[in-house]
């Protein structure tokens, strides 16, 4: 499918979907869980499908609202303003009951890594798979982790597929921190293991993510202790208990709101977004204040109009996600801007670094690759036909130069956006985007 893109003149509200990071810790504490939980308002994206789907082969039973509704007539007794989109799930009590051999993750990266490391718990031997992009994911780490803790691990190259078996019994662990995820997965594994564990970590890149899963664990009264984020000490024979929350607004997606309101010079209401949350993406709304984005808080959401803009220097290590956004806000920026410190961004569903570089000098950008990050001058973008690179990062970004600079801007790969954002579309068209959807 391919995006075809025009010069757009936007204005209105957006309300943001939830978070992908909240969404799939829910899901995935929820199946391990005794007893039912409800989750409000979760994502609902391919992403978040493949994390449903691995829960269920865990042996959890996860219904959407709309089938609940359809199968219970306790519903109104037991639930009330439950939506048809919402999820009630019923956790295995932190006992694994594989229904298969093999879990396919589809494009999630954060699946992949969380159950990974829960069916470690079970005695069972599961395979792990996904789609290309998922093969090229490392996962070294956190199996070496694992194995010290005592599961048995077999793959060819320390990537999909690879095969576990468990169970993990605790003990002393190190793990490298080069995808916060690999922390996270033993982070909520290690509460259910028969001993106390021990996890050393090193060189812990995207921090914020590791506080969104030390909040979930908070919040079920897991007994953990640390020294910052270095060194945590995990006591086992624990349990996750049922609960019922509604899932706070994605920061990552709403990047893509305020960088279209930074590059067009439009003013968008953007809804749904809690600042107290511990999304490390939020600053990006610092970055872009400071860039030149005039930002106010109202008790209808974050108001937001875009400006002159000025390049600056910003350290991404926290929020890789939000490197191709901000790569396309850098091209309209007055100088230079440096997005630096994020070697983890080659590690996502491509090559972010490669991709953004690659496409937008297709576009006529001054852009510079380093190892670790980008150099851009402020450029005078033109229409071209971009690669999405089935990154649904890559094509929202691009799809937002094309909002800005005369002719079509052509982008394909464009149902990758699916992955987290599957009204992305419809979304900023009603925000006045010339978007054009093209089946190939």
């Amino acid at each position: 499918m391919q995006f075809k893109v025009k010069r757009s003149r936007l204005g209105g509200e957006i309300f943001i979907p939830a978070s992908k990071s909240h969404t799939i810790r829910a899901i995935a504490i929820a199946s391990m869980a005794e007893g039912e939980s409800i989750l409000n308002h979760p994502l609902v994206s391919a992403d978040a499908l493949s994390c449903v789907d691995a829960g269920r082969e865990m042996g959890a039973t996860i219904r959407t609202g709309k089938e609940y509704r359809e199968q219970s007539d306790l519903l109104r007794i037991k639930v009330r303003n439950l939506d048809d989109k919402d999820f009630i799930i019923e956790g295995i009590g932190g006992k694994p009951a594989l229904s298969c051999q093999s879990i396919h993750v589809g494009n999630s990266g954060t699946t992949l890594r969380i159950f990974t490391a829960l069916a470690a718990l079970g005695e069972q031997k599961i395979i792990f798979d996904g789609d290309n992009s998922i093969r090229q994911r490392p996962m070294m780490p956190l199996l070496s982790a694992l194995e010290r803790l005592g599961a048995k691990i077999e793959s060819a190259n320390g990537k999909c597929p690879i095969s576990i078996q468990g169970p993990i019994s605790g003990g002393k662990t190190t793990v490298q921190g080069i995808s916060s995820q690999f922390l996270t997965a033993l982070l909520m594994a290690c509460p259910l293991a028969e001993n106390d564990s021990e996890i050393t970590v090193e060189n812990l890149n995207e921090q914020p993510y590791v506080e969104i899963t030390l909040d979930w664990l908070k919040m079920q009264g897991i007994e953990f202790e640390h020294k910052g984020l270095d060194w945590f000490r995990i006591k086992g024979r624990q349990r996750y208990k049922a609960f019922h929350r509604a899932i706070p607004g994605d920061f990552s997606t709403a990047t893509f709101a305020i960088t279209a309101a930074a590059i067009t010079g439009a003013e968008i209401l953007i809804r749904g977004l809690d600042f107290s949350d511990s999304q490390g993406d939020k600053v990006i709304f610092s970055h872009l204040e400071k860039m030149g984005v005039v930002i106010r808080h109202t008790g209808n959401g974050v108001l937001v109009r875009g400006g002159v803009l000025n390049g600056m220097n910003i350290d991404m290590n926290a929020t890789p996600d939000a490197l191709p956004a901000l790569a396309v806000a850098g091209c309209f920026a007055k100088g230079q801007t440096r997005l630096l410190n994020v070697p983890q961004a080659r590690l996502k569903e491509c090559d972010r670094i490669a991709a953004m570089t690659n496409e937008l000098k297709k576009m006529g950008a001054d852009i510079t690759e380093l190892p670790d990050g980008i150099i851009i001058n402020q450029s005078r973008l033109k229409a071209a036909d971009v690669h999405g690179w089935d990154d649904h990062r890559i094509v929202m970004a691009l799809t937002l130069a094309g909002l800005s600079i005369d002719g079509e801007t052509v982008v394909d790969t464009a149902e990758a956006a699916g992955v987290t954002y599957p009204g992305f579309r419809d979304d900023f068209i009603a925000l006045g985007s010339r978007i054009e959807e093209i089946n190939n």
